[in-house]
């Protein structure tokens, strides 16, 4: 690199570099052999100790994860263009991944989607997901915090050309990664959109996905208040369900089982240990039509914890109570391990959930299960697996091997981007 740049400079190591060959845009404290003083939040320029420039990076003078790469372009400017190209990519890569995915009938599969992930979409620290008219963020790193009223505009503006007017959004920040930032934590609307004032009053959203309607609390549910990244997933349970009775374990506001009884399931029993979580399904399977109580209703309701409840259902008589025999259960753990320091732990949890579950399927029966650890990689979960097979004296078919969902890109090169990875089975 020859020219001339205004950036400070962090001066890193050789294993850091190679990481950073490697398409890694991570750079640990640790890795930091020397460093201009530099603004917190600011861009700096990453380079090895031979001079070598790997990269511009946003700094983090709090934080462990020192700098994030966010160009590796050595002629690119960081203004307004520079972070409309970056929103317009990534809404162009929804388009044309989901554009035309939609369910026969259904709304578009962009009507809720991840515009943007982080790291993946080079906008390092921010999510944003989008229900319908709008728009869910979450921020977590002091660069990206700067850089909110450059990039919310951007975002409404880059959506409004494609036709997606933005009525309103509502910020997520109350994560704890925040304070290891040195940010405050907090959630509400974001006072940059005129319409987010008559929303005020209201955390609660009516939106739609594969031709399902729920109702989100964006206030009080899990991160952005749904899981996106399984927006595809659940259509293999829709299409595995018909007639069958279906156990939705971690049910959360219930998209699982819903798709279930979608496909024709003759009943679902949605089991979570959150009582809000499982009132907010049982108002969503209301929502769609589903009788939630008589004798036979479709859709039924446990608070529980899986953990203790699967092992409960080998007893006859529990089992007749909770609707069974099952011969679909979904497993959607949360993740079971976030640190690599737990994966021994986590391997043996999700080994033994598996093999609950596979306790109480007939031969015939479907299991779909699944991690969103990014730590539990797609070999450990499979090894788990097939332990909790073999410890219960079951062969297991393969019927599909999927992952995270195309608006939730993986980025080669950093492992961290690939947290989600789902199987379905058949017992044989």
């Amino acid at each position: 690199m020859k020219q001339t740049r205004p950036y400070p400079q962090l001066v890193v190591s050789r294993k850091a570099a190679k990481s950073l060959r490697g398409g890694h845009p991570w750079v640990f404290a640790g890795e930091v052999l020397r460093a201009d003083p530099a603004t917190n939040g600011s861009i700096v320029d990453v380079v090895e100790e031979n001079g070598t420039w790997q990269g511009a990076a946003l700094y983090s003078a709090k934080s462990t994860i020192r700098a994030r790469i966010v160009s590796r372009n050595a002629n690119d400017r960081f203004d307004e263009e520079f972070w409309r190209r970056r929103i317009a990519w990534a809404w162009q890569h929804r388009v044309a991944t989901m554009g035309s995915r939609m369910l026969c009938g259904a709304e578009k599969d962009t009507t809720c989607c991840r515009v943007l992930f982080s790291e993946a979409d080079g906008v390092p620290g921010l999510t944003v997901d989008k229900y319908e008219n709008v728009l869910v963020a979450q921020v977590g790193t002091v660069g990206m915090e700067l850089l909110r009223p450059v990039i919310y505009p951007l975002l409404l503006d880059v959506l409004r050309e494609s036709g997606e007017e933005i009525s309103g959004i509502y910020e997520r920040n109350d994560a704890s990664v925040r304070s290891k930032e040195g940010l405050e934590r907090y959630k509400g609307w974001w006072d940059g959109v005129p319409a987010a004032s008559e929303r005020a009053a209201s955390e609660r959203l009516e939106v739609r996905e594969n031709g399902l309607r729920y109702c989100l609390d964006l206030e009080n549910s899990q991160k952005t208040g749904f899981f996106l990244d399984q927006k595809y997933n659940r259509r293999v349970v829709r299409e595995l369900s018909w007639n069958r009775r279906v156990l939705d374990c971690f049910c959360h506001v219930g998209p699982f089982g819903l798709n279930a009884l979608a496909g024709g399931a003759e009943s679902v029993r949605f089991v979570d240990v959150s009582q809000t979580a499982l009132d907010l399904a049982r108002a969503n399977a209301q929502l769609n039509g589903y009788s939630v109580s008589g004798e036979q209703p479709q859709a039924s309701f446990t608070c529980a914890d899986v953990l203790e409840y699967l092992p409960q259902l080998r007893n006859r008589q529990r089992m007749r109570e909770e609707g069974g025999p099952f011969d679909l259960i979904v497993l959607d753990p949360p993740a079971f391990t976030k640190s690599r320091s737990t994966v021994r732990n986590a391997a043996r949890g999700y080994r033994d959930i598996n093999a609950a579950a596979l306790r109480l399927l007939p031969r015939g029966g479907y299991l779909a299960t699944c991690s969103c650890s990014m730590h539990m990689t797609r070999d450990l979960l499979a090894s788990a697996i097939a332990d909790a097979a073999h410890s219960v004296n079951r062969q297991l078919k393969q019927v599909e091997e999927r992952q995270q969902a195309p608006d939730h890109p993986i980025l080669w090169g950093f492992p961290e981007s690939h947290y989600l990875d789902f199987f379905v089975f058949q017992v044989v």
